[in-house]
């Protein structure tokens, strides 16, 4: 117990450098954007003095390492500032918008995690099949397909032709089906393959030919000798996955018009709303860190031959 103590602190540590770092990028970045963001929320017509007096409440006089000082110092205390955009608090319309985002990823997880463990088992017990010669021609569509084509392909086709599902928005029931599955298609495809490639290793060694001389059922075989001892890669694809539908959920919730971080992000950036784009791309890295230290400790449970320390 010491020694995982000791280990979670170092990760612990290890991910608040990393959000440091983070932050410093993402700081950096939305400053060499072009335009004048205080010239954005004044509007075209506004006089020089209104764009002076906006930018002076905005900080942006101010050296860049001074700015930098203060939102460190504001983060510090949980406080990301306003939204120059809404001049409400970041934080509370990020706990807004988190949950939706949440719940799509989730989801999507969930639909990639059930989807291409169960695909690439199937392939893997019956290696260049039908079914493994499908999946692979499968795997690589979904691979190469982009995300906001195939939300359109799905809204032309469940939403306006057939009429089964909303197109966009999150008020009406069933609105979460079609940026789900459309989030959910890289990562089945991912997990897919994965799964088809531990599994393949794992039934042709020796302890799997052993149960089977044993006299184990097929499914007794596959399922507690073959899928438990491939699980370890499997996770991690799943864990670094959900990293990868939160970032995904930009474009999602962009054609969607899903009332998620991702949404709000882009109209972040395009009117140049500084506090906004830090506190969101900061919420998404902290998920995505929190997702990855999950996977790493589950792995002590999983295999009882791992040991921290």
């Amino acid at each position: 117990m010491t020694r995982f103590r000791a280990y979670l602190a170092q990760r612990l540590v290890a991910s608040l450098v990393t959000l440091l770092g983070v932050s410093v990028i993402v700081f950096l970045m939305v400053r060499v954007l072009p335009g004048d963001p205080a010239r954005v929320i004044a509007g075209l017509l506004a006089s020089e003095d209104e764009v002076t007096r906006i930018r002076v409440q905005l900080g942006l006089d101010r050296p860049l390492h001074i700015q930098y000082a203060i939102f460190l110092g504001r983060l510090a205390h949980g406080n990301l500032g306003l939204s120059a955009r809404t001049s409400e608090p970041v934080t509370r319309e990020l706990m807004a918008r988190v949950p939706n985002t949440l719940k799509l990823a989730l989801l999507s997880s969930a639909l990639a995690a059930l989807g291409g463990v169960v695909a690439g088992v199937i392939a893997a017990a019956r290696p260049y099949s039908g079914f493994d010669y499908v999946l692979s021609v499968a795997t690589l569509f979904g691979v190469s397909m982009p995300v906001y084509w195939l939300g359109l392909m799905l809204i032309i086709v469940f939403a306006i032709q057939l009429r089964w599902l909303p197109a966009a928005g999150a008020e009406e029931t069933g609105a979460i089906v079609l940026p789900a599955l459309t989030l959910a298609a890289f990562s089945i495809a991912i997990v897919a393959r994965m799964t088809r490639a531990s599994m393949l290793e794992i039934l042709g060694q020796d302890f799997v030919r052993s149960a089977r001389a044993k006299g184990l059922s097929e499914l007794r075989t596959i399922a507690w000798h073959g899928l438990r001892n491939a699980m370890i890669p499997i996770v991690t694809t799943v864990g670094l996955q959900f990293g990868t539908l939160l970032g995904g959920a930009v474009l999602t919730e962009s054609v969607f018009g899903w009332p998620g971080m991702g949404l709000l992000l882009v109209d972040s950036i395009f009117s140049r709303d500084y506090a906004m784009v830090q506190g969101l791309v900061l919420t998404f890295s902290a998920l995505f860190i929190l997702i990855n230290l999950a996977v790493d400790l589950l792995y002590a449970y999983i295999d009882p031959r791992i040991r921290y320390g």
